[in-house]
């Protein structure tokens, strides 16, 4: 199926707007078309027979057309513009919308460079299909039709004759669009590379800056800005052959008119004025071939463009809920349980990032997951609300497979801090009450004292107030932290994810933090991916993740006296000398995996 055909539902609203456009176009077409026609009534009932009435008549009925014409060329042209940006406003919406269904694998196999481009390059490459062919598309063939039945009408035999410069032109044009539509889709591939690679450089130019590599990104940025710079030069060079093969085909065309009409004319069988009108039909019938170039290209472009959108709109996400889906009881009980739980990414099982998981997290319990950079802690606190399935396995919440729960409803449950603090435009307290848009001032300022970050909010200028800039560049990481935190405590969560979310705060802070988490979070539960021992030392179940695999699972009394690993990350961080067990097990030599 044509990609531009699976978009035409997006033009069913416009439908009315679009074909008076169409009707505004007809009528300038009719208009246009009868030009010639006066043009040879003037030339043979008025020029040559010396009439001056009827060249003054015919002149004033042309300039009436030509003004009915430009009007309606005008009121084609705005409703046209209207369906185009109705259209593209509505598939940006459609393609918005449908990234925010997607699940964190679907986000992985696009890559946010390459959803840019589908956003706003591609949608306005349909947009442009759109509007063109409510103009140029479809005033082309209404002229070319139009021009063809009145050549017929005045010579027949002429006509005949320029019937395969036609067809040869019209096969130019085929061929031509044929070979441009590949071209223009590896242009936007290359732009999804140019996106990408800017918007990783805008996202960290203090990284680059601090780590002096502006020489090596701009030589990043130069490869892909060549890169799409060529691709539009091998399409612009294949594009500004057509336009010159064409003209040559008009000129041989007006040559052959000239020539026959002329041999007929000395022969009696036509008139100067038809032969100047058959000329002029026959203009109408190749110049729309020329408005056909930039047609062409404007549909290659579009196709290639609609092929891409539909990549996404047809994207069945990796999470779906389940047609027999619940939604979570509010009287459920937040025990989480993982059953021979695998997992790994985009269906590959090249590398498994878990294996084997099997875990129970009771109501009320802190469980703290620790263990080496890419061990797979974050994975697997992110397969808790759903954020990607299990390979393998069942992850229960109050023994209810969560594939059986509801999506939003799960999501309710579930409070998250990810390791990626991310805050948006607007207000702090705005920042506090995202996911809970209802929470009262008072809620938000709890909330925000929980996570130990009112006393630096009131020391701001404008306090809840204050406008926090794009990304939160007006805040400190750990600022942004404690924001985050709390924005998930107001939720009141009965499941609390913190993915290493207290990096960025001093150990002092920290404690508070926990402490008043343990209030809070009473007869809720809670899962902290830390990398500091010193944040998991209080927990009421340690887990020691070591190459996607369970390595240990216990309190800290009981893992420091049975676990090389956890004794190896202890004493990395905190000294051995300091234990308070006298049989803990040495760490083996020289193995600084977590140091």
């Amino acid at each position: 199926m044509n990609p531009i055909r699976k978009i035409f539902p997006f033009l069913k609203p416009y439908w009315k707007i679009a074909a008076l456009s169409l009707i505004l176009l007809t009528i300038q077409v009719v208009s246009d078309l009868s030009i010639p026609r006066l043009i040879e009534r003037i030339i043979d009932q008025g020029i040559r027979l010396h009439s001056m009435n009827t060249v003054l008549q015919t002149s004033v009925i042309m300039l009436s057309l030509s003004v009915l014409s430009t009007v309606m060329a005008i009121g084609n042209n705005i409703y046209s513009i209207r369906v185009g940006e109705g259209i593209a406003r509505d598939l940006r919406e459609a393609v918005f919308v449908k990234i925010q269904s997607f699940a964190y694998g679907d986000i992985d196999h696009f890559t946010t460079g390459r959803l840019m481009t589908r956003l706003y390059s591609d949608t306005g490459a349909v947009q442009r299909v759109f509007q063109v062919t409510l103009r140029i598309g479809t005033r082309g063939p209404f002229m070319m039709i139009g021009s063809l039945i009145l050549m017929i009408s005045t010579s027949p035999g002429l006509a005949l004759t320029m019937l395969p410069l036609l067809v040869i032109s019209s096969a130019v044009i085929i061929y031509f669009s044929f070979k441009m539509e590949p071209l223009f889709r590896n242009v936007q591939f290359k732009l999804d590379r140019l996106n990408t690679v800017l918007q990783e450089n805008i996202s960290g130019a203090r990284l680059v800056k601090a780590f002096v590599r502006d020489e090596h990104e701009s030589e990043r940025f130069e490869e892909a800005n060549q890169d799409y710079t060529q691709r539009n030069i091998d399409v612009m060079q294949l594009m500004a052959t057509l336009s010159p093969i064409l003209t040559i085909l008009i000129n041989i065309g007006i040559v052959l008119v000239i020539y026959y009409g002329g041999l007929q004319s000395i022969q009696g069988s036509m008139t100067t004025g038809q032969i100047v009108a058959f000329t002029n039909y026959l203009l109408s019938t190749m110049s729309p071939l020329l408005m056909m170039v930039n047609l062409s290209n404007t549909w290659a472009n579009g196709i290639a463009s609609a092929r891409r959108i539909n990549e996404v709109l047809d994207r069945v996400p990796e999470v779906l809920d389940d047609p027999e889906a619940v939604p979570l009881p509010e009287t459920a009980q937040p025990r989480v349980v993982f059953h021979d739980v695998m997992f790994h990414y985009n269906g590959s099982t090249d590398y498994t990032v878990l294996d084997g998981i099997n875990l129970v997290a009771e109501p009320g319990q802190t469980v703290a997951i620790l263990g080496a950079t890419g061990a797979g802690k974050s994975s697997l606190v992110n397969l808790i609300p759903r954020f990607y399935d299990p390979s393998r396995g069942e992850i229960t919440i109050d023994g209810v497979n969560i594939r059986k729960i509801q999506q939003e409803s799960l999501l309710a449950h579930v409070g998250i801090v990810p390791q990626e603090t991310i805050l948006f435009s607007g207000s702090i307290a705005d920042n506090i009450r995202y996911g809970c848009p209802e929470a009262t001032d008072d809620e938000v300022i709890a909330a925000a004292k929980a996570a130990q970050a009112h006393d630096f909010i009131m020391r701001l200028p404008e306090g809840y107030g204050t406008h926090v800039e794009e990304r939160g560049v007006n805040l400190s990481g750990g600022q942004k932290q404690r924001i985050a935190i709390a924005r998930a405590l107001v939720t009141q969560p009965k499941i609390l994810i913190l993915d290493d979310s207290t990096s960025s705060v001093d150990v002092e802070t920290e404690t508070k933090i926990q402490d008043a988490l343990q209030t809070i979070m009473h007869h809720r539960t809670s899962f902290v991916v830390a990398q500091r021992i010193s944040t998991v030392l209080n927990a009421d179940k340690i887990i020691v993740i070591d190459k996607g695999q369970l390595a240990a699972v216990g309190t800290h009394a009981e893992l420091i006296k049975t676990s090389p690993i956890y004794q190896e990350i202890y004493d990395s961080q905190l000294g051995g000398g300091i234990r308070e067990e006298k049989d803990v097990p040495p760490v083996v030599e020289g193995d600084y995996r977590y140091v």
